[in-house]
């Protein structure tokens, strides 16, 4: 049910080939001390989704499936949620601090410009192997603990992070906003490209008080010499879209590109630096031939 003063809040998950973590982690939606009106998943196949489990969730929750690709999958949540006042989209592999939901409908129904927010990522194990659940629940156990954010919370920023953003339907809706299915499977920089269009319509925030852990899980992910082409043709796509500046646009190649060549021989583990660093120069050849374009990652191995 909505809350008393009528706002409907909605939690939106795709998924593709993390039924594990999945099913793990819906039971920790639950926590909230607001609880969602309703979640609604998107999955890429029925297999996804562990069916069975989402009867001892104690949530109300419903399973779609679209074709696979971030942003086609996120879309077809967009059509499917017509009476969501918010709707906050999680990544399968992200915990929520128990007050997120309640922090987040406060901020939405104490500034009407607010058009979008993201929270702070205590943790983010994009960033290295990963983080397993028990780790996640300590870090997010011990962020209950610590003073509550400043005065000035929340700030502007420039884009929300795709792991954790909520946006305002109402505003989506009149503008008929989607995310660019243009930008294929992982759909890199994707929250970059939806955070530039929203931010035309009002602000977007980033919330102390908005606490998580992004467990950065490693399985379900595109290959390296895709998403080393993605690392070039998305800022490049979009910074012609106008939905990343210039400046955003070179930094984010620039040390993509630095970062596969310095690490290309002592890579980390669980990053195939080669393949992304091969990635790399395709799209570069692919630049200076006038074919670069992000869609080509399909047909890369």
């Amino acid at each position: 049910m909505a809350q008393p003063d009528g706002t409907r809040f909605a939690i939106g998950i795709a998924t593709s080939g993390r039924r594990e973590i999945l099913r793990t982690l819906l039971p920790h939606l639950a926590r909230q001390v607001r609880r969602p009106d309703e979640i609604v998943i998107c999955a890429a196949c029925e297999d996804d989704v562990d069916m069975a489990a989402l009867d001892t969730v104690g949530l109300n929750i419903r399973v779609l499936v679209a074709e696979r690709g971030l942003c086609r999958q996120r879309n077809h949540i967009l059509r499917n949620v017509p009476t969501a006042d918010i709707l906050l989209y999680l990544d399968d592999d992200f915990l929520m601090g128990p007050s997120y939901v309640d922090e987040t409908e406060r901020i939405f129904a104490s500034d009407p410009e607010v058009v979008m927010c993201t929270g702070t990522v205590d943790a983010d194990g994009i960033t290295g192997p990963g983080i397993d659940v028990s780790e996640a629940l300590a870090i997010i156990d011990r962020g209950q603990h610590e003073p509550a954010g400043a005065a000035d919370d929340p700030q502007v920023i420039y884009n929300a992070y795709g792991c954790n953003m909520a946006v305002r339907m109402a505003m989506v809706r009149a503008e008929g906003l989607a995310f660019d299915e243009n930008l294929p499977l992982y759909g890199w920089l994707e929250d970059v490209d939806f955070s530039r269009q929203m931010a035309r319509y009002g602000k977007i925030v980033v919330s102390r008080r908005l606490r998580g852990v992004h467990l950065g899980t490693k399985s379900g992910r595109t290959s390296g010499v895709r998403f080393g082409y993605s690392q070039i043709a998305n800022p490049i796509y979009l910074m012609r879209k106008r939905t990343m500046s210039f400046r955003h646009a070179s930094v984010q190649i620039a040390r993509n590109l630095i970062a596969n060549t310095v690490k290309l021989t002592t890579p980390e583990p669980w990053v195939d630096r080669k393949g992304r660093l091969k990635g790399n120069l395709r799209a570069l050849a692919d630049l200076v031939r006038g074919r670069l374009a992000p869609q080509k990652i399909v047909a890369l191995e």
